[in-house]
């Protein structure tokens, strides 16, 4: 689980970067859970979750450049 002060310290690009990786992750997890060899469900929501941050983030970065245009 990442925490948000920690995804603030990274650039656009990379903040990018994790969020493709995070979708790569969410749809091997639910593969693995459709095949019923996920051991830890809860993973699910967590992977989830992050994508959420990473979305907040880059969304508070496009805000934060508008407004000192």
């Amino acid at each position: 689980m990442m925490k948000a002060k920690e995804l603030r310290e990274l650039s656009p690009a990379e903040l990018d970067r994790k969020l493709t990786d995070l979708k790569k992750d969410l749809f091997n997890l639910r593969m693995q859970h459709a095949t019923n060899q996920l051991e830890n469900p809860i993973r699910i929501a967590d992977v989830r979750r992050d994508i959420a941050r990473v979305k907040t983030i880059l969304r508070e970065e496009i805000l934060k450049e508008a407004v000192n245009k």
